[in-house]
C-alpha cells in the first residue's frame, strides 16, 4: 500500500485562454495536515475540485489512496467540506446529517458527529433559516460522518465567527490526532500557520513554496520594528538606512527592514519612538512576498 493519500502529477485545467492550474505535482502523505494557500485566482478550488473528480483535468492524474477520485469517494474514504453547495433547505441540520450517513458504506454514530461538528445545538431547526457559518458546520458534519482517512476542506471557517473557528479547529486537532490526513485550503493565513504540518503556496497555477510554516517564514529575510510615534514623518521612516517599507496603524508604525539593527539605532537616535518591538517576518509577510515575486508573469 503507498505511503500517500494524495498523488497529483502533471495537473492541469484550462478555461479557454486562462491556464488556471499548470503541471501542478504535489504528493500529500498519509498523517499529514496540508494547507493550500495563495492569492484568488492562485487555483486552489480548481485544484481541490479536480482532486474530488468535480472538474476533469486536462491533463495529469489525480490518485487518492492510490486510486482514482471516483473509486476512493464511493468507498467512502475521502470527506469534504466545500465552500457552498450540497445542502436542502427545508431539511433540518439534523435530517441532512443523518441522510447523509444513510448513503455512507460505513458512518459513524450520528449523534456523535453532531456533538463533534458542533450541529447538535441547531439539529432540529430547517437548514434555510440558519446563518452562513452554521451551515458550515453541517458541511463539516457531512464530511465526518464517513468517518474518511482524508478530510479536503475549501475554506471551512467561511462564515464562522472566531469563537466558532476557534471550536472548529479544536475539533480538528482531535480528528488529525487519530491519523486522518487533511488538505485544506483557506484565506485565513494565522489558521495555516497554527493547524497545519506543512504549507503549499500556489500562484497562478503552479506550487512556488512547500514546506513547513518556519520553513516558508524563513524563505523572506528581514525584520519588522514596531513602535509607538505620533505624527510620525512617513516619508523620513521610509528614507531611513535598513527600511523597506513603512506601515503605520494610528500612532503605530511598523517599518519592514532588510537591516533591523540599522534602522533601529537611526530610528532611535532621529526620533521620539517608543514602546518599540523587533520581531521576525511573520506568514502574511512571506505569504505577500513570495505570491508578489513574478506575479507579472
Amino acid at each position: 500500500m503507498t505511503n500517500a493519500a494524495v498523488q497529483l502529477t502533471g495537473l492541469t485545467k484550462r478555461f479557454g485562454a486562462l491556464t488556471a492550474v499548470d503541471g501542478l505535482d504535489l504528493t500529500i502523505r498519509r498523517g499529514e495536515v496540508v494547507a493550500l494557500l495563495g492569492p484568488n485566482g492562485a487555483g486552489k478550488s480548481t485544484t481541490i475540485d479536480m482532486l474530488l473528480g468535480l472538474l476533469r483535468p486536462d491533463e495529469g492524474t489525480v490518485l487518492l489512496d492510490g486510486q482514482a477520485p471516483a473509486k476512493a469517494i464511493a468507498k467512502g474514504t475521502v470527506g469534504a467540506l466545500l465552500q457552498s453547495g450540497g445542502l436542502l433547505p427545508d431539511l433540518t441540520a439534523g435530517e441532512t446529517v443523518r441522510l447523509t450517513a444513510a448513503l455512507q458504506q460505513r458512518s459513524r454514530p450520528v449523534r456523535e458527529v453532531l456533538e463533534r461538528a458542533g450541529v447538535a445545538e441547531f439539529a432540529n431547526q430547517r437548514v434555510g433559516g440558519l446563518s452562513g457559518g452554521q451551515q458550515q458546520r453541517i458541511r463539516f458534519a457531512m464530511a465526518l460522518v464517513a468517518d474518511p482517512d482524508l478530510l479536503v476542506l475549501d475554506e471551512p471557517t467561511t462564515g464562522m465567527d472566531v469563537e466558532t473557528r476557534r471550536g472548529f479547529w479544536t475539533t480538528m486537532r482531535q480528528e488529525t490526532a487519530q491519523g486522518r490526513t487533511v488538505l485544506f485550503a483557506t484565506h485565513y493565513l494565522d489558521e495555516a500557520d497554527a493547524y497545519a504540518d506543512r504549507i503549499v503556496l500556489l500562484r497562478a497555477g503552479q506550487v512556488i513554496a512547500d514546506g513547513t510554516a518556519a520553513q516558508i517564514k524563513a524563505a523572506v529575510t528581514g525584520r519588522t520594528i514596531r513602535a509607538t510615534l505620533p505624527g510620525a514623518d512617513l516619508v523620513g521612516l521610509a528614507a531611513l538606512p535598513g527600511v523597506d517599507r513603512v506601515e503605520t496603524r494610528g500612532d503605530v508604525v511598523m517599518l519592514h527592514c532588510d537591516d533591523s539593527d540599522t534602522a533601529l539605532r537611526s530610528l532611535l537616535g532621529t526620533t521620539d519612538a517608543r514602546d518599540v518591538e523587533v520581531t521576525a517576518r511573520n506568514l502574511e509577510d512571506a505569504f505577500i512576498a513570495l505570491t508578489a515575486a513574478g506575479s507579472s508573469k
